[in-house]
């Protein structure tokens, strides 16, 4: 019978300090903890924080009270992992040799890669999906719409009609790399940066997010090959070319405060190894690293979609 699965210190201490800094998925859709793998959270409907009571109270009476009617809902996290087998004799090999990487911390960087990147993948397919927002707060650019065309469109025009439409200004934008490729060279919005006398340029993130009062903007750079195993390698980006307007919060979880989107994650990531005697003539070890985790839109009235920005 293999032995289980084992917690390694040194495997661990690589699976939880993974960070690509090329994936934004932690940054737009926050991680919580939750106590459970299956938990509740609270959805608020439209308008819950925008009625105002009567607050007014009397010399010798009680303040009204006040009762937040969040629908409750639940669900689940779900366990996503990979393994990358090492043989014994790679880490022998190894540790004679002093300036030789230890094969089972290279295996699980590795591995941590794979995982932060499916996870990057249902991250832009969560963000980027129409049915993720409210019936007003989405739209599909088409034709000269689009703010690839930089004679017809108006992004600037776009994005404030966006923002006033929403019942909380976003506080993050995303886009995907070919959306912020056109963007950022776009005529009328490197006037309003640069000044009315200036139609060409290239703009900072910076500058986008003072332009538009966002605390940050977040630009998707992540590739992924959708090519089925054997076939040649057809890299697209993750993000695509869509952008969507954000409300963040980050101090909401599932049971308080209002937010576009979390990601729900119960305990930590994991890092471990398990010993087969199968891997080589000398047997090996499984070097796995893995997370709990699901990724939630909480109030989808929070955020603005625009599909197909640029074409």
């Amino acid at each position: 019978m293999k032995a289980p699965f084992v917690i390694t210190p040194a495997l661990m201490a690589v699976a939880v300090a993974y960070k690509n800094e090329r994936l934004i998925a932690d940054d737009v859709l926050p991680r919580v903890p939750v106590d459970t793998e299956a938990f509740e959270y609270n959805y608020y409907p439209v308008g819950e924080f925008m009625t105002p009571p009567d607050t007014l109270v009397g010399r010798k009476s009680q303040p009204n009270q006040v009762e937040f009617t969040a629908e409750r809902k639940t669900s689940s996290t779900e366990d996503h992992g990979l393994d990358d087998p090492v043989p014994n004799k790679d880490s022998k090999q190894a540790a004679t040799q002093p300036n030789m990487p230890d094969p089972k911390l290279r295996a699980a960087a590795g591995v941590a890669a794979l995982v932060a990147l499916k996870r990057e993948v249902r991250a832009a397919s969560l963000v980027f999906n129409a049915a993720s927002y409210g019936a007003a707060n989405k739209e599909t650019l088409v034709g000269n719409d689009q703010w690839s065309d930089y004679v017809n469109s108006n992004p600037q025009d776009d994005i404030l009609a966006a923002q006033d439409a929403m019942i909380m200004r976003p506080t993050i934008g995303v886009m995907g790399r070919a959306v912020w490729t056109k963007v950022r060279q776009h005529p009328k919005l490197c006037k309003a940066v640069f000044g009315n006398s200036t139609d060409a340029g290239i703009i900072s993130r910076r500058a986008f997010a003072d332009l538009f009062e966002l605390d940050d903007l977040f630009i998707g750079e992540g590739w992924v090959n959708t090519a089925k195993k054997g076939q040649p390698a057809n890299l697209v980006r993750v993000w695509g070319k869509s952008c969507a307007l954000l409300h963040r919060n980050k101090e909401a979880d599932t049971e308080s405060g209002t937010t576009f989107g979390v990601t729900a994650q119960f305990g930590p990531r994991v890092g471990g190894e398990i010993v087969d005697p199968d891997i080589g003539l000398h047997g090996g070890v499984r070097v796995r690293v893995g997370e709990s985790v699901r990724e939630l839109v909480l109030a989808n009235d929070l955020g603005y979609l625009f599909s197909a920005a640029v074409a």
